[in-house]
């Protein structure tokens, strides 16, 4: 469907489904966050309970192409706990905002988890083997009668099951506004957090104080007119990190200048089309996510209706615009009044986005659709995530959505969407074209189809 043309497509086949099946969903089962490791070896999601659970690839499969997208669960721990804040008699939820890895350096992985309020880094290893069946030792380490011993046994080793702890003596306390931005720098030692007026720059090793590198917060919070909405440093530049905001503006700021970035260095915004402007403009300019190429040469946003790419010397306008669901625009009211239209939607880019001739970006959308853009060819795919192709390797059909008009058989009407499905989260395996993409409480795995 998508590729490098040539001859080199790419058809989409369902590999796994996590999660049960169930209509009936309870609130602490939605996922909220899903993210690969560096090695794609890993893969995590968090959820609204605060639980944080690890997919790995199963070693035997990695060889076998048909079945490299199998995850099977690792472990799963609880990450957050529900937190009641005396002082502002407010609830603190254990909702997983986001998780972010770090690279692998030796037997054990590392990952950050946050919720509203707080950062924590988790280590995970696997405790050694221990040795099995004894001659002279019962299981209990006590010897035995060597007379009772009238056979030869041959000792094996069990492998025990992984490790979870908290590395940090306290966990990064944020007593401000809810945390829903994690980012690293690429030395991994160092990580931006951002609320809705501030963002803090970490050290891995420094727990109790942090630095606060943009503050948009007013002195009269009745002028307040924007918010942090995302937030991502340069992959290559560690001194360059960019914010986007409520209003549809993206801030690209450099430390160097001053220690309080209250100063943007470049600002991307695109104006207005006059014939666009309604009642709902300013809520669906406003950018839910932003990501870096690989390269550091382009930014993407993804706001309500579109996503964006932007070249980081050009700021008056996108290079390239795609529409994701441009039907619903004349849905906008009743998207409003039942509070989709405050859908964060997240965006990707393709694992191997090095290759200039193969840049594909993917974001999700309602009915469980999720859409994929092809930067080269220009041509688009709607997917969708659905338990009625669960067979492995079954090549998902192109979907189509009938905005207006009489409707073709293999399409389904604007009006028979489902805004209860939809897709937030998804993630593309770094080195292979392997995706996860969430769907309230399943996760699905797909892979291209490989002959």
């Amino acid at each position: 469907f998508l590729g490098a043309g040539g001859g080199n497509d790419i058809q989409w086949c369902f590999s796994q489904v996590k999660g049960a099946v169930d209509d009936d969903v309870a609130e602490a089962d939605i996922i909220s966050t899903v993210e690969f490791n560096h090695s794609g070896e890993l893969l995590a999601t968090g959820d609204k309970g605060g639980r944080v659970v690890i997919f790995q690839q199963e070693q035997e499969n990695k060889t076998q192409s048909h079945s490299r997208g199998e995850y099977n669960v690792y472990s799963t721990f609880q990450s957050h706990e529900p937190e009641f804040d005396y002082l502002k008699s407010l609830e603190i939820e254990e909702k997983i905002n986001k998780i972010r890895w770090l690279p692998q350096k030796n037997a054990a992985q590392f990952l950050l988890s946050t919720n509203d309020k707080t950062i924590k880094l988790w280590k995970i290893s696997e405790r050694d083997k221990r040795p099995e069946g004894y001659n002279l030792k019962e299981e209990d380490g006590r010897y035995r009668d060597p007379t009772t011993v009238t056979t030869l046994r041959v000792s094996s080793s069990q492998s025990l099951k992984a490790d979870f702890s908290s590395s940090s003596p306290s966990p990064w306390l944020w007593e401000k506004l809810p945390l829903h931005i994690l980012n690293f720098f690429f030395d991994y030692e160092t990580y931006l957090s951002a609320d809705d007026l501030r963002i803090n720059l970490w050290h891995l090793e420094i727990t109790d104080r942090s630095f606060n590198i943009v503050d948009i917060k007013p002195a009269n919070m009745e002028e307040l007119t924007e918010v942090i909405t995302a937030a991502e440093f340069h992959p290559h530049h560690c001194n360059v990190f960019v914010y986007s905001s409520s209003k549809g503006t993206i801030r690209l700021c450099d430390m160097r200048a001053s220690a309080l970035c209250d100063r943007h260095s470049k600002l991307f915004e695109e104006p207005e089309d006059p014939s666009n402007r309604s009642f709902f403009s300013e809520i669906i300019s406003s950018i839910s996510d932003v990501k870096f190429s690989h390269s550091g040469r382009y930014m993407m946003t993804r706001d309500y209706l579109s996503v964006k790419i932007w070249d980081l010397n050009m700021e008056n306008r996108p290079v390239e615009t795609y529409q994701v669901h441009e039907y619903l625009r004349s849905k906008l009211c009743s998207l409003y009044e039942n509070d989709c239209i405050f859908d964060k939607f997240e965006c990707c880019w393709n694992g191997s986005d090095r290759q200039v001739e193969f840049l594909i970006v993917m974001t999700g959308s309602y009915n469980n659709f999720f859409r994929m853009f092809d930067r080269n060819t220009k041509r688009d795919i709607t997917l969708e995530a659905s338990r009625e192709n669960n067979k492995p390797r079954t090549v998902l059909k192109p979907r189509k959505v009938c905005a207006s008009g009489k409707r073709k058989k293999d399409e389904i009407s604007v009006d028979s969407l489902d805004f209860n499905k939809k897709i937030l989260h998804t993630a593309w395996h770094p080195k292979e074209n392997i995706i996860a993409v969430a769907t309230t409480n399943n996760l699905y795995i797909f892979q291209d189809k490989m002959n």
